[in-house]
């Protein structure tokens, strides 16, 4: 019988699977992690597929990072019975898309891919995710890395199917339906993300725990997983998972 839950780690937008070697203080842990399909257009199908991933499972925990958090956080909305913790990073229960800029990008994403997309989309893409900390981290990052990640692990399909699927959607009412002990990971320094969206996650989600790691921004799983997983190790020590 399964006696520590699995943590399943689910991928940000770029779609590719964690790098779990890297998360030091969670290597006495099961885990596991999955590529996100590149065909997938909405949100509620993509929690079918992860609720796919873990049904040999008796229990698990679901570690989200930036859209796998809302991935994440569409999974926990059902109450799956073998789900007992969740960890959510850089996450968001909505659309947090305010900058005018980056919605007109979003718009015109699907017309053109090819170079356009490469040079254009992915740079202003990488612009925004940067912070003024994450050369500080345990691995130095850059909005070089993260649109070489991108072009590397992100095809233009796969990108347009994952803006398509945040444009309405809005799981706020549904966080009460979360039941099961919540951990929020938030970088100091998220101009992508943005503070109120943390603020809407501790609010709707009984007893949620919020960590804000300093000098860290939304790239933070890239570039402090030393510092990341024991933050997550912390916590499952503290709700006994």
């Amino acid at each position: 019988m399964q006696t520590e839950p699995t943590l399943v780690m689910v991928p940000c937008f770029a779609g590719a699977p964690w790098q779990l070697n890297q998360l030091s203080h969670l290597q006495h842990r099961a885990m596991r992690t999955l590529r996100l399909p590149d065909d997938v257009a909405d949100l509620e199908t993509l929690a079918n597929v992860i609720v796919d991933q873990v049904k040999d499972l008796e229990c698990y925990v679901l570690v989200g990072d930036s859209y796998g958090a809302v991935a994440s956080i569409a999974v926990a909305t059902r109450q799956p019975k073998g789900l007992k913790g969740l960890v959510l990073s850089g996450g968001f229960a909505k659309n947090p898309i305010t900058s005018p800029l980056l919605k007109t990008l979003a718009a015109l994403a699907p017309f053109f891919p090819g170079p356009f997309y490469r040079q254009t989309t992915l740079r202003l893409h990488a612009a925004q995710l940067a912070s003024s900390f994450d050369k500080e981290g345990e691995i130095p990052w850059s909005t070089a890395r993260s649109r070489a990640f991108f072009i590397e692990q992100t095809p233009h399909k796969a990108y347009v199917n994952r803006v398509r699927s945040i444009e309405t959607v809005d799981y706020t009412a549904l966080l009460a339906k979360i039941d099961v002990p919540t951990l929020i990971l938030t970088p100091e320094e998220d101009k992508l993300i943005g503070k109120e969206a943390a603020g809407i996650l501790l609010n709707g989600i009984k007893g949620a725990q919020e960590v804000v790691m300093p000098r860290t921004g939304h790239m933070f799983r890239f570039s402090h997983p030393g510092a990341y997983s024991l933050e997550v190790s912390r916590f499952l020590q503290r709700v006994a998972l």
